[in-house]
């Protein structure tokens, strides 16, 4: 941020507001609060309580709206079940919302144009670019019935573009012969909130395996009372991908760095910046 700071300028500001005490959202926002201050930015964190009304969480969403210092913010999800997911996305002011999930950028996304992306698979297609991993004309199969991430997932890897170009089959965990149809994924990826799901009689050699899910298992042999582990069955599903992303350690940190991306490119719009 030295380059920033040096004209005067304030460090890139990200907020994140926490609902509740999911354990696994838990780890998510201390991860993402540690990488913002690690490379300069001045992160913090609202934490209302499980039982905070939907008034209450709207009132700081609009206050972050108003608040020029504040870059870019996101609720963490899954917010506890009596609060309105869809309205309190919906509430998010578009220039701020840098998880990619207001109708405004997430039309923009389905049509191509510049926008915020989600991070779960802008980090996704970062590490297809890193690593060579060729999408184009593979059959991609994802498991997950999310609008937040599935259906982004869904409209970004089947367009004309880079790492994308992708045949698309979405299937939750209800579908009819779910397995046969995971068999036949060139790419699978999961996000359906169900520890270990994914095991190996349901993938084919070869496949390139990207698991979003993360979970916190009681363990009392760790230090900290659990181990985490993600929607896929890691211990025999890896023997037979030629890429796989290990819970923790994959999708998780790529998808903060891909965060924090956002907040940088809604800091640079809003001091004009460009490509300094």
């Amino acid at each position: 941020m030295s380059l920033y700071t040096a004209r005067g300028l304030r460090p890139p500001r990200m907020v994140v507001i926490l609902v509740g005490d999911d354990a696994p959202s838990q780890t998510y926002v201390n991860s993402k609060e540690k990488t913002s201050l690690e490379i300069g930015f001045t992160s913090s964190v609202i934490h209302l309580p499980e039982t905070a009304t939907e008034d209450e969480l709207l009132g700081v969403i609009y206050r972050l709206n108003n608040d020029y210092s504040v870059d870019g913010f996101i609720v963490q999800l899954p917010l506890p079940k009596h609060l309105n997911e869809k309205k309190i996305l919906h509430a998010i002011a578009a220039e701020k919302d840098v998880d990619g999930f207001t109708p405004h950028n997430t039309g923009l996304m389905a049509l191509g144009e510049e926008t915020y992306l989600p991070p779960n698979i802008m980090g996704v297609c970062t590490m297809f670019e890193r690593y060579n991993i060729n999408s184009d004309g593979k059959h991609c199969v994802i498991v997950g019935s999310s609008n937040i991430a599935c259906s982004p997932t869904a409209t970004l890897l089947s367009s004309n573009s880079k790492h994308a170009n992708c045949t698309i089959t979405i299937c939750n965990y209800r579908t009819a012969n779910l397995a046969d149809l995971t068999r036949q994924a060139d790419i699978l990826i999961v996000d359906i909130g169900k520890p270990n799901f994914i095991t190996a009689d349901m993938v084919k050699e070869g496949v390139v395996l990207i698991d979003v899910g993360i979970h916190r298992i009681p363990d009392p042999t760790r230090p900290n009372g659990y181990h985490l582990t993600g929607d896929v069955d890691h211990a025999e599903v890896d023997k037979l991908c030629s890429w796989y992303t290990p819970v923790p350690g994959g999708v998780g940190p790529m998808t903060i760095i891909s965060l924090l991306q956002n907040t940088m490119k809604a800091y640079k719009k809003k001091f004009s910046l460009g490509d300094f």
